[in-house]
C-alpha cells in the first residue's frame, strides 16, 4: 500500500502538530494572515535555509524540535484555527462562481496554460510578471470558487539564479529544484503507477510525467520530461525556464501545449474552455482538434469551429518581435508527421500561423495561430488592446482598426499575497472582518479615508524598517560572497535611513523599461538624493535575461553608481530578484518608479501591489497606470504622479530627455516637498492622505478578483465576449476631494 506524500508527512509529525501536513502541501497557506510565522517560529534559521518551504522544513527539522513546538498551547491553538479555517475554505459550500456561473462545473472545468507560474519563492518555475500574474489568476480563481485547472510545466532548475561580479556584470547560474521535497505530489493512475503521457518531439518518443502543486481549490498541473526512460536532450526539455534555442522553445512549447492537452486526458479532465495565457500553449488547439476528429471522424475545418468555441486566448505582448514565430524549416522539423494527422497538407497547416496567406516564407506566429483559432481574445490594458487591435489588423484587412475582435481586460494582483499582514489588520478593523471577500467593492474601500493618519503612518513606518533590514541582511551577504572589502562589507549596516524618502524600482532589466532613466543626469540626481535636509534613497532589484547584453550593461551602470561614496548609504541594487524580495520593496517603499517607453509595457502589475500597501505610483502614462492615475483639472495628480507626456515618438533620445527632466522636476517640486512637509511628530499628512488615494482608487480595480469576476463573465461563460467598454467607467463619478 502506497501512501501520498501528505500522509507520509503527517505520519512524521506529533499528534497535535499532524494538521501542519496538510497546510504544508497547499499552497492556500501563503496568503493567511498567520502566513509570516506559522512555520518559521519552528526553526527561522532552517525556514531560511530551506528558501521558505514548509514541506522540506518539516522533513528536515529534529523531531524533538517538533516535540518541543507540539507542547506550546499557543502554537497548539493557531495550527488548529488555521486547520479550521482551511477546512471551511476548502468545503466552499457558498462561492461566487457558484452563484454566477454554475454552467462552468468542476466535472467541465477552465483549463489554464501558460508557460510560467509564480505562487511562492519556494516553488521558483517564474520569471516575472507573466508568471506572478498567472500564480494570482489561480489564487483568486480559488477564492471565488471558479473551477479551474492550471496546465504548465515543472522546470528542473527553473529560471536562472543571478550573481554579480566585482565589476558589477551579471552572472547567470541554476540551482537543482528537489520536488520530493516540494509541495506537490506525482500523479498516479489506478494501479498506482505515475501518469505518464507520451508524444514525438523531434523524431523521438518523449515521456512527460505529471506533478500536481495544490492552489487552495485549484490544482496546477505541470508536466516534466526529466525521466530515465527519456533520451538525455528530452530530459532537460524542461530543465530551464526560457533557455536554449530555438529549437528548444519549440519542443517546451510543444509539451506544454499539445502534451498539456494529454496529461488532462489521462487525468479524466474534460475541459469547458481552454485559456491560453500568452501564446507559448498555442499548439494546445490542434491537439484539441486532433482528438475531435478522430472522436467524430470529421475533418479539420469541420471541428474548427468547435475547437474555436472552447477557447480563449490573452496576448501580454505590445510589440511584434516579442511574440513567438518558427521557422518553415523549423516546423517541418517538428510537425512533418503531425499536420497529416489533421488532415490536413503542408500549406493548409502553415496557413494557422501564417500572418500573410500565400507568402511560402512567412514564419508560422504562435500568436497567429492563437488568434485564429480562440472565440475571443484580449489585451491585458486599455491602452494594451488598442496596440494589440493596430498590431493585428493585417488578419482582418475587410474590418476598421477598431473592428479587430481583440479587447482588453486588465490585470490585477492577488491582495490577500501581496498586502503586508500589518496593513491587512489595518483593513480589517476599518475596512471590515470580510474586506478580503469585498477586495473589488468600490464603496468599501472609501472606508479607507477612516483610517487614521498617524495609525498607518506608523505601520508604513514599521514595514519601511523591515524592507531596510531586509536589504542590509542580503547586501552584507552578497557582498561576502563577492569577495568585497571589509569596510564595503561593514558600510551595509549603515546602509540606507528609514526616516528617508524611499523609491524602489524592481523589474526585468531589459532596455525599453529604462532602469538607467534617472541616471541620465548624474549630477541632478546626486545632488536630490544628498540633500541633506530632504535626502532620498533609491532600491534596485532585477535581472536581465541571460541573452540581454543591453540589459546587463543597464544593471552594470545601476552598479557602478551605487558604489559611488557620496551615495553608497542612500542607494542599493539587491541581487537575484524573486517574490519574497519583491513582497518586501511593494510592502515598504514610498514610490514605485515605473519608467518604461510608452506603449511597451503591456500592463505591469508591481505598482498595483504598492496600492495595497500605501506607496505611491510615479509612473509613465503607459499599461494599467493609464487607467489608474487621477489628476484634477490643472494636471496635478491626486492618487500619484504622471512621468513625461501622453504621447508616443520614435525618437528615443527625445523621449529618453523629455522623461527624465519631467521626472526629476516632480522629484524637486513635487514629491520630496510633500514628503518632508511634516508635523511635530514628523507624520506628513498630505503625503498620508495621497496614499489613501491610492488605496482607494486603486484598489477596486486593480485586483485579480476583479480580473476574474471579468473572465468569468466576458470570456469564460458560454457565449461570453470581452467588452471593450473602459473598466473603471464605474468609478468615474467618484471625487477624491
Amino acid at each position: 500500500m502506497s501512501f501520498s506524500p501528505v500522509e507520509r508527512l503527517r505520519a512524521r509529525l506529533p499528534l497535535s502538530l499532524k494538521r501542519l501536513a496538510d497546510l504544508a502541501y497547499n499552497y492556500w497557506w501563503s496568503w493567511t494572515s498567520d502566513r509570516l510565522t506559522l512555520f518559521q517560529n519552528i526553526s527561522p534559521d532552517e525556514w531560511q535555509r530551506c528558501g521558505h518551504n514548509p514541506v522540506a522544513l518539516l522533513e528536515t527539522v529534529s523531531y524533538d524540535r517538533l516535540s518541543q513546538m507540539s507542547e506550546d498551547p499557543n502554537y497548539i491553538r493557531r495550527v488548529n484555527a488555521l486547520a479550521a479555517e482551511f477546512d471551511t475554505y476548502m468545503a466552499g459550500a457558498e462561492t461566487w462562481a457558484g452563484r454566477v456561473a454554475p454552467q462552468i462545473s468542476q466535472e467541465n472545468p477552465v483549463a489554464y496554460f501558460c508557460a510560467e507560474f509564480g505562487l511562492h519563492e519556494s516553488l521558483p518555475i517564474y520569471s516575472g510578471g507573466l508568471g506572478i500574474l498567472a500564480g494570482d489568476h489561480l489564487k483568486s480563481a480559488s477564492d471565488l470558487g471558479v473551477p479551474l485547472v492550471g496546465v504548465g510545466l515543472l522546470y528542473r532548475q527553473g529560471y536562472f539564479r543571478q550573481r554579480l561580479n566585482l565589476s558589477g556584470w551579471q552572472e547567470d547560474y541554476y540551482v537543482d529544484n528537489d520536488f520530493e521535497r516540494m509541495p506537490m505530489e506525482l500523479m498516479h493512475d489506478a494501479h498506482g503507477n505515475p501518469v505518464v503521457v507520451e508524444l514525438h518531439i523531434r523524431k523521438r518518443q518523449v515521456r512527460a510525467q505529471v506533478w500536481r502543486v495544490q492552489v487552495g481549490r485549484v490544482p496546477l498541473y505541470l508536466l516534466d520530461s526529466d525521466r530515465d526512460d527519456n533520451d538525455p536532450i528530452d530530459r532537460w526539455l524542461t530543465g530551464h525556464l526560457y533557455g536554449g534555442n530555438q529549437e528548444t522553445r519549440i519542443a517546451q512549447e510543444i509539451l506544454l501545449g499539445i502534451g498539456g492537452v494529454m496529461a488532462l486526458q489521462a487525468l479524466g479532465i474534460q475541459p469547458s474552455v481552454y485559456h491560453l495565457n500568452e501564446g507559448h500553449a498555442a499548439f494546445c488547439l490542434l491537439e484539441v482538434a486532433r482528438q475531435r476528429l478522430g472522436e467524430t471522424g470529421q475533418s479539420f475545418y469541420d471541428v474548427e469551429g468547435w475547437v474555436r468555441d472552447r477557447a480563449v486566448f490573452t496576448t501580454h505582448t505590445p510589440v511584434p518581435a516579442g511574440h513567438d514565430v518558427f521557422s518553415g524549416d523549423l516546423m517541418d522539423s517538428f510537425f512533418a508527421n503531425y499536420w497529416g494527422s489533421l488532415g490536413l497538407t503542408r500549406e493548409q497547416f502553415m496557413a494557422l500561423g501564417a500572418r500573410r496567406l500565400g507568402d511560402p516564407y512567412e514564419p508560422f506566429g504562435m500568436t497567429v495561430l492563437a488568434l485564429r483559432m480562440t472565440r475571443a481574445a484580449n489585451g491585458v490594458s486599455e491602452l494594451h488592446g488598442q496596440v494589440s487591435r493596430k498590431m493585428w489588423q493585417i488578419l482582418h484587412p475587410n474590418r476598421s482598426e477598431d473592428q479587430v475582435p481583440i479587447g482588453y481586460i486588465t490585470n490585477g494582483v492577488h491582495a490577500r499575497t501581496w498586502t503586508a499582514p500589518l496593513i491587512g489588520d489595518l483593513y480589517t478593523q476599518y475596512l471590515g472582518q470580510n474586506w478580503v471577500t469585498r477586495v473589488a467593492d468600490p464603496e468599501m474601500w472609501q472606508q479607507v479615508t477612516t483610517i487614521p493618519n498617524e495609525e498607518l503612518w506608523q505601520r508604513h513606518q514599521i514595514l519601511k524598517e523591515r524592507l531596510v533590514a531586509h536589504t542590509r541582511s542580503r547586501m552584507r551577504q552578497v557582498c561576502q560572497n563577492r569577495g568585497e572589502s571589509w569596510e564595503t562589507i561593514e558600510a551595509c549596516d549603515r546602509l540606507l535611513d528609514p526616516n528617508a524618502l524611499t523609491i524602489g524600482f524592481a523589474r526585468r532589466f531589459s532596455p525599453y523599461k529604462r532602469g538607467d532613466l534617472l541616471l541620465r543626469d548624474l549630477g541632478r540626481i546626486s545632488r536630490i538624493i544628498t540633500n541633506g535636509s530632504r535626502p532620498l534613497q533609491i532600491l534596485f532589484s532585477g535581472k536581465a535575461h541571460p541573452a540581454d547584453e543591453e540589459g546587463k550593461r543597464i544593471i552594470q551602470r545601476v552598479l557602478e553608481w551605487c558604489k559611488d561614496p557620496a551615495i553608497r548609504d542612500r542607494v542599493a541594487f539587491i541581487e537575484d530578484y524573486d517574490i519574497f524580495t519583491a513582497q518586501k520593496l511593494v510592502q515598504g517603499v514610498d514610490v514605485w518608479l515605473n519608467n518604461p517607453r510608452r506603449p511597451l509595457e503591456a500592463s505591469g502589475t508591481s505598482g498595483q501591489k504598492v496600492c495595497f500597501n500605501g506607496g505611491i505610483n510615479c509612473s509613465v502614462l503607459d499599461g494599467w497606470w493609464c487607467e489608474g492615475y487621477q489628476a484634477d483639472a490643472h494636471g496635478k495628480g491626486l492618487n500619484g504622479w504622471a512621468i513625461g507626456e501622453n504621447a508616443n515618438t520614435s525618437d528615443q533620445e527625445l523621449q529618453d530627455r523629455i522623461d527624465s527632466e519631467s521626472l526629476y522636476k516632480l522629484l524637486e517640486e513635487e514629491i520630496i516637498p510633500l514628503y518632508y512637509t511634516q508635523d511635530e511628530q514628523g507624520i506628513p499628512h498630505g503625503w498620508v492622505e495621497m496614499m489613501k488615494a491610492s488605496m482607494r482608487t486603486n484598489g477596486p480595480l486593480f485586483n485579480t478578483d476583479r480580473m476574474i469576476s471579468d473572465y468569468v463573465t466576458k470570456l469564460y461563460a458560454p457565449g461570453g465576449a470581452v467588452n471593450t467598454a473602459p473598466i473603471a467607467a464605474s468609478l468615474a463619478s467618484k471625487s477624491l476631494s
